[in-house]
């Protein structure tokens, strides 16, 4: 049994020895993997998925995906003949091969984060449920070699909220596709369990009275609140309902610190803010498409035909024509990733330092920019108050202030964020935990309690 924490940026699988959780090691030294998938092309992820499943279930999913199949055989006889190898790639080793050529294969990040949008087509549903597939399959494969037998049993992470626009909806057709793709690779007993709650286990081993916990996780996709009453007296219950106060989700996270310090940072040297010819301000809406990674229908808006035809209207009218003509390279070299990458990398650095230099020599030879603390601080005001808010209403449906605030999830380890986190309740004391290990430690506690 396992807990599996699949993430919106990484993945991590933990299992219980000695009565503690052991965070498996997936990629020699590196316990995590990144969230993400390189497919030399789109058409062949099903023909792969197919060759890694059990054989009862192959034979339903041959007859499920036939017209995919067919497509991907196609695809694999042409990859053949141009010698370009059919397999698909996970973690910094679909990142790098994706960075080396944008412009060919197939490079999704965090598909989570796609996880309960609203207007999918059935088709749509189905292609999102075999990447998901393929990822778990891979996370299950270098489990199984580390701990050298074969895993069954799971309990997996999942956000309080996967999209806020439908509700219990979206959050159900999110816990299908994450069911359906872990049984069809191999988990016959697949549970879930709140990630903040999954943290909250965790910190809770650490306690040696009973404490009210406001558990704040801010993860890649999601960021999650939930309000526990904790006791060592209390570990070793498997039913934890009466002690689960409130929760409260919203679907900004991580990634749209990413986003909005891109568009803060870097748009700007892309012509966001000029002038038109007529003196009126340029408009902006491709640029929000343009970093748009985690919104499908942004992302085909901004790489269409008719949009690239716009853009370049757009470069006419503008009093600085070559600026706007970045933008046209971004959308001719199928930049975005590369873009909010950037920006990652940024804001990552700048847990450390006060300024960083972001190299944008992918558009134009010379090119960078500059951001700071307070490029990011400024940036994501709306998404910090978004964090503020379910911070207040997880409060205020439990009834009680925390007497502790526990805070995880990679995000929580900028400075702007832990900084402002304090700000919001400045008399309560804040823990930080792992940022990336104590959502997939808890998982591994909650799966030894219901499968024991």
């Amino acid at each position: 049994m396992i807990g599996f924490d699949y993430g919106t940026s990484n993945c991590g699988v933990a299992t219980m020895n000695n009565g503690q959780p052991y965070i498996i090691p997936l990629l020699g030294n590196e316990s995590y993997i990144a969230s993400n998938l390189y497919a030399p092309s789109r058409d062949v992820i099903a023909n792969w998925l197919s060759g890694q499943l059990a054989p009862e279930q192959q034979e339903n999913y041959l007859v499920e995906r036939k017209n995919q199949i067919l497509k991907g055989q196609a695809a694999l006889r042409e990859l053949k003949y141009d010698g370009i190898p059919s397999e698909l790639q996970f973690g910094k080793a679909a990142l790098v091969q994706y960075l080396e050529d944008p412009e060919e294969g197939y490079y999704i990040k965090s598909p989570k984060s796609f996880l309960g949008a609203s207007g999918l087509a059935p088709t749509q549903i189905q292609f999102f449920e075999d990447i998901v597939a393929c990822m778990m399959s891979n996370v299950k494969t270098l489990t199984e070699q580390v701990l050298q037998k074969e895993v069954t049993q799971t309990v997996i992470g999942r956000p309080i909220n996967f999209q806020g626009l439908h509700g219990e909806e979206s959050n159900k057709q999110a816990i299908n596709v994450l069911t359906n793709a872990a049984k069809r690779v191999g988990f016959k007993d697949v549970e879930f369990q709140y990630e903040p709650v999954a943290a909250g286990f965790e910190f809770e081993s650490t306690l040696t009275k009973e404490t009210r916990v406001l558990v704040v996780d801010i993860g890649g996709g999601t960021s999650d609140c939930s309000m526990i009453l904790m006791s060592p007296n209390f570990t070793d219950n498997d039913n934890r309902s009466d002690h689960l106060l409130a929760h409260t989700g919203v679907r900004v996270a991580g990634n749209d610190f990413d986003i909005q310090l891109a568009l803060q940072g870097i748009m700007p040297s892309l012509g966001m803010n000029s002038l038109l010819k007529s003196g009126k301000p340029m408009p902006t809406s491709s640029f929000y498409q343009a970093l748009a990674i985690n919104n499908i229908n942004e992302q085909t808006a901004f790489y269409s035909a008719q949009n690239r035809r716009d853009l370049l209207q757009l470069s006419r009218d503008a009093q600085e024509t070559q600026v706007i003509e970045r933008l046209v390279t971004v959308h001719d070299h199928k930049l975005s990733y590369q873009l909010v990458n950037a920006a990652e990398q940024a804001k990552i650095a700048l847990s450390d330092h006060s300024k960083q230099t972001i190299d944008l020599n992918d558009i134009t030879t010379g090119l960078c920019a500059e951001v700071t603390t307070d490029t990011l601080r400024t940036a994501n005001k709306r998404t910090l108050e978004s964090i503020a808010n379910i911070m207040q209403l997880a409060v205020k449906q439990a009834g009680c202030q925390p007497d502790v605030i526990f805070v995880t999830g990679g995000t929580a380890k900028s400075p702007v964020l832990s900084e402002f986190i304090q700000q919001q309740m400045p008399n309560i004391p804040i823990v930080v935990g792992d940022h990336f290990g104590s959502v997939t430690a808890g998982l591994a506690r909650w799966a030894e309690k219901i499968y024991k």
